[in-house]
């Protein structure tokens, strides 16, 4: 295996994916492919990987392509901007899929306007989730480098990812909640509490406390979301 995200058969499951067999799909975000070939796998008849901001970095794609070679995939790629995405560019898919990419665009609800509008049947989102304790759609907004990536813009909780969907054109949308980060299970991560203290120790003493509140706030209040927008 080469290093990279992993997509492993529980992981997949958390999906709650449809029978894929004989479907389109396009991977949005798709970095190292792993959603793509997995989709494959399940018996898509057609996957599109779409990606550029991983796969313009020195040595981005590399992982994808070596998959791709290692597999012998058929899967395709395109290297374009979400906010490009539209039937005119991309084409139509029965299934799109935008995993662990929405809290990464500056304008979520646009960007989900741009998925929906090649999907024919089913978008899939899967997202960092905060602001759970709000009934109500709400969003957190990061106006810093959340956890050192100036990439984290929003973290919405499930109301609000339902209600982009929904407004994005999805007739029917069904939201799974991951298992809150809280107190409990703060001791059973034991690598990200060492990244906590690296980047600890690489912070200028002044932007310490800020980097400490982004911990404790991503450790405690955030979760991940899964939601099927169905067309």
């Amino acid at each position: 295996m080469t290093p990279g995200f992993d997509l492993s058969e529980s992981k997949l499951a958390l999906l709650r994916l449809p029978s894929l067999r004989g479907k389109s799909g396009l991977d949005v975000g798709a970095w190292d492919g792993c959603c793509s070939f997995a989709a494959e796998r399940l018996g898509a008849s057609r996957v599109v990987s779409l990606d550029t901001y991983a796969w313009q970095k020195p040595g981005g794609k590399d992982g994808f392509e070596y998959a791709r070679k290692a597999l012998g995939s058929k899967v395709e790629d395109v290297e374009m901007e979400v906010l490009d995405i539209s039937p005119e560019t991309v084409g139509e898919f029965d299934v799109v899929f935008f995993l662990g990419v929405l809290y990464h665009m500056r304008h979520p609800l646009l960007s989900l306007e741009r998925v929906a509008s090649v999907a024919r049947e089913l978008v899939v989102v899967e997202t960092l989730a905060d602001m759970g304790y709000v009934r109500s759609p709400a969003a957190a907004f990061y106006p810093w480098d959340l956890l050192h990536d100036n990439t984290n813009w929003w973290g919405p909780n499930k109301a609000a990812v339902v209600g982009m969907l929904k407004a994005a054109g999805c007739a029917q949308v069904d939201a799974y909640s991951g298992k809150p980060i809280t107190q409990e299970r703060i001791r059973h991560l034991p690598s990200r509490a060492k990244e906590g203290i690296k980047w600890m120790r690489q912070t200028p003493r002044g932007s310490r406390l800020r980097l400490a509140r982004d911990v404790t706030r991503t450790l405690v209040t955030q979760s991940r979301l899964v939601a099927h927008g169905w067309k």
